[in-house]
């Protein structure tokens, strides 16, 4: 039963594969590609005849969808919350991304129109609360150093490889670390001498 039901779902080519891209699967997330001729009831009997078999269960109050397409084919889909005009309504159970709203999927942040300094706003605020927490304990210009590594180097360096940092936001971080290094005072030194 699952593997008529999996062939019905189209999913995309990608060029240069001989494989259509349907689903990827990393620990316990599932992001699935869904053509605009795909149906969601479809993929929800694929997922239900797994979790029966599994023992897993689906937390379809997670479940997130990002249109993809035409911009026209994307309101269309936010909208009336079809897929294709023949297709039933998603569930208002269901979250769909407008234009401009980021989703997080492993790691990164993805949408339509989405301002890639803003994908950082959460992790610079984070890195701000720590700097001053660890502050507040007058750490010596080594302790520093390596406040400076454990935490910005620690919170950026994954999402910087799978998103990219904006030149606005590595400006941003570069102040957080000058200021944290000299408690906000002009630096007696160059900030390339502390690398």
């Amino acid at each position: 039963m699952i593997n008529g039901t999996l062939k019905k779902l189209q999913g995309f080519n990608i060029p240069g594969t001989n494989e259509k891209l349907i689903a990827t699967l990393f620990a316990d997330d599932t992001t699935v590609f869904l053509s605009e001729f795909d149906k969601f009831e479809d993929l929800e009997v694929i997922l239900k005849n797994w979790c029966i078999a599994s023992g897993a269960r689906f937390n379809v109050e997670k479940t997130e969808i990002m249109p993809i397409g035409t911009p026209e084919h994307r309101q269309n889909l936010i909208r009336s919350r079809k897929n294709h005009a023949t297709h039933e309504p998603l569930g208002q159970e269901i979250h769909i991304a407008v234009e401009g709203e980021p989703m997080r999927t492993l790691g990164a942040w993805v949408g339509n129109g989405i301002n890639e300094v803003s994908v950082w706003t959460k992790t610079i605020e984070k890195i701000r609360t720590n700097l001053e927490r660890w502050s507040r304990g007058n750490p010596t210009i080594r302790g520093k150093k390596h406040i400076t590594q454990m935490i910005i180097g620690g919170m950026t360096q994954y999402l910087t490889t799978v998103q990219g940092m904006p030149s606005e936001t590595e400006t941003l971080v570069t102040k957080l670390i000058r200021e944290f290094m000299w408690d906000g005072k002009k630096p007696p030194i160059e900030m390339k001498q502390l690398t």
